[in-house]
């Protein structure tokens, strides 16, 4: 067992969550809980899935809560998208936050890899 705050793919997503935490606060009051909610909690189970995978017995399970954490971001990229197209998420957030889900899903990718390649 490790732990998740020494792998880079977490510190990654911690960041990329509290970039989501900040750059939402400005949403629009009526979509608290809609579209809001959504894309914190995408952000939220990136590193949430990363860290619970870390705690579970062997590389089989782990690799599970990575995919998990990789549909969350995928999830999260398509919000992104959506709040930009509905003019809630500024051109500057989005592009900076896309990067970020960007950077984070070949990371995970790797991580999976590495975890099948290991077994």
């Amino acid at each position: 067992m490790q732990d998740f705050r020494n792998l880079r793919v977490w510190q990654k997503a911690h960041h990329l969550t509290l970039d989501v935490y900040y750059s939402s606060f400005d949403f629009p009051r009526e979509e608290m809980y809609g579209l809001t909610s959504q894309i914190r909690r995408a952000s939220v189970s990136i590193g949430a899935n990363i860290a619970e995978g870390c705690c579970r017995q062997g590389d089989p399970e782990f690799r599970r809560f990575l995919q998990i954490a990789m549909g969350s971001a995928s999830e999260l990229e398509y919000e992104l998208l959506l709040a930009h197209d509905l003019s809630i998420l500024k051109s500057a957030q989005f592009e900076r936050l896309l990067k970020e889900v960007i950077e984070v899903k070949p990371m995970l990718a790797s991580l999976i890899q590495k975890l099948i390649a290991d077994s």
